[in-house]
Formats: structure tokens, C-alpha cells, sequence
């Protein structure tokens, strides 16, 4: 389909005052746009190999009334990629050295993919720091060996091969219309995946996508039992990497949760369906204030 060139970074980002800059996260240098000046905060995390724009289009609405963070997450992005695996601890360990760093006590989260499986952990083990939970097309209740192969191998190839069109189908493989992976995103994300640090340490990257390795981290039903934070689930009905049950199930397993399914959309709701994401994200985080 036709993209629309009126949606870019620069006019999702029109009229709002916010800064990109890097922040020292327990010794990580860590990216992170900051915007609005609400008395609570949003912590938005994105997914494996993603960077702090697939949030590009949720950003303005929500600094209208919250202090908002974006960061690219641990060896993600132009964030720090320091020589280890990186399982989801290190991702928690990490995300609450940020908010240490930037003064956030408590915080609510809205994670996509790999960044709700974050949020969820630190939901489990720190309830204090995390004031609500958004679980936005999110991994880590499932271990499927076709889906992974699918994230190994598409990943690798894009990172590995300096061919733009291997980014493009990454990126693609995202949304369920095809338009939705801009030439803007595709752009952004082939720079991000052919700094030479981030092509050295693509097997960090990719620890999770090893069977072994996500078994260790997974968030078994009894683990989505312990999450007492208010949750709202957000899942497409098209999401390629997980169907609807798995949505069904973290709702079944985590008490008081909200699910919202969307038509037509893949495993980036918060982009493909930007307009009802946020009026469903903002109606939440209102019914859910900081205690």
C-alpha cells in the first residue's frame, strides 16, 4: 500500500518540546528521548533489535499529560553494548539503574514485545518501582522454535548483510500492512544495525532466541500470577509472532488485567494502530494513578 509521507519522526514530534541524550545507567551508556513535564512518568520499552522510535507516534500524545521516557534498552539501539548475553535480569537490572539515574521512583511501563517481557519481570520482582504495566504484543510467555528461528534468522541476515532490502523485510515483518515500515523507520534501523558494535554483538542480542536460553527467562503462569501491578494487554489479531491465545492466556494468568485485540494489526500496535492505542493507553493510565 501507499505509505503516508505526512507520518515521519519530525511531524509525530512537531510542536513538543523534548530532548534526546545519553544517559549513564549503572555504567551503560544509555540513549533516551525525554518529553513533557507530568507529575508521573511512562517508561516506554520497545522490542528485540527495535530502538526508542517504535514509539514514535504515542511519544506527543502522552507528554500532553506524563513525563515521558523512551530508551533504546540494554546493547539495543546507540545504547551501551557492554560483552555478555543479554537475558531478561540483565534487561531489569539495567532498566531500573535508568530510572536510579534519571530520578524516577516509580513508573508506569508500556513494553512492546521483548520490552513487555522486561516490564513484566520488573513488575514481578521490583512492584514498588512500576506503577502500571502495558504488555503490548509481549514475549516471553512461550517458547516456539519456528517463531524464534523466524527472529534469529531474519535479524542476522539484515545485521550481517549491508543490503537495505534485508532491513526492509525486518521491518516488515513487524506490521500487518507493509506500509506501516516507513522508509523513515527502515532508514533509522539499517544505521542502527550496521554500527560495527552492534554487528559484533548480534549473539548477545540474540541469546534469547536460543531454546535453552528463553526456557531460563520465560514468565510461566505462576510468575504472570505474581504480577499484582494494574496490566493492560494490547495484541493484534495478525501479530506474527504470537496469536491470540498467548494474549488470552497472560490475561487469564495476570488478576484484574484488561485485553484489547485490534483488527488488522501486526506486532507493533502502538504504530499500527497509533490512534487507539493511545486513547485506550491514556484512558488506562488515568484509572491507574501513581500511589
Amino acid at each position: 500500500m501507499t505509505q503516508d509521507l505526512t507520518r515521519t519522526i519530525w511531524t509525530e514530534l512537531a510542536g513538543l518540546d523534548f530532548s534526546i541524550s545519553t544517559v549513564d545507567a549503572g555504567g551503560v551508556p544509555t540513549r533516551s528521548l525525554q518529553a513533557g513535564h507530568g507529575s508521573e512518568t511512562i517508561v516506554f520499552l520497545h522490542g528485540t533489535s527495535g530502538h526508542l522510535e517504535a514509539f514514535i507516534r504515542n511519544i506527543k500524545p502522552h507528554a500532553e499529560r506524563y513525563t515521558v521516557h523512551a530508551i533504546d534498552m540494554l546493547g539495543h539501539g546507540y545504547t551501551g553494548k557492554p560483552d555478555f548475553p543479554y537475558e531478561i535480569p540483565r534487561y531489569r537490572d539495567h532498566l531500573l539503574a535508568y530510572f536510579d539515574a534519571v530520578g524516577i521512583e516509580k513508573a508506569h511501563i508500556g513494553g512492546e514485545s521483548l520490552g513487555g517481557w522486561v516490564g513484566g519481570r520488573t513488575a514481578i520482582d521490583n512492584p514498588e518501582r512500576v506503577a502500571s504495566l502495558q504488555l503490548l504484543a509481549a514475549g516471553g510467555t512461550v517458547a516456539n522454535p519456528e517463531v524464534m528461528e523466524r527472529i534469529r534468522t531474519s535479524t542476522r541476515k539484515a545485521v550481517e548483510t549491508d543490503d537495505v532490502e534485508l532491513t526492509r523485510n525486518r521491518m516488515q515483518l513487524l506490521m500487518h500492512d507493509p506500509a506501516n515500515a516507513t522508509e523513515e523507520l527502515v532508514a533509522v534501523r539499517h544505521a542502527i544495525y550496521h554500527q560495527p558494535e552492534f554487528v559484533a554483538n548480534i549473539d548477545n542480542l540474540l541469546s534469547l532466541q536460543d531454546l535453552e536460553t528463553r526456557l531460563r527467562n520465560i514468565l510461566k503462569p505462576e510468575d504472570l500470577a505474581q504480577i499484582t501491578v494494574p496490566t493492560l494487554i494490547v495484541w493484534g489479531r495478525n501479530n506474527p509472532f504470537g496469536d491470540v491465545p498467548e494474549a488470552s492466556a497472560m490475561h487469564q494468568h495476570i488478576a484484574g488485567s484488561e485485553l484489547v485485540l485490534f483488527d488488522d494489526c501486526g506486532h507493533w500496535p502502538q504504530h499500527e494502530k497509533a490512534d487507539e492505542y493511545n486513547s485506550i493507553s491514556l484512558a488506562f493510565l488515568d484509572k491507574h494513578p501513581v500511589s
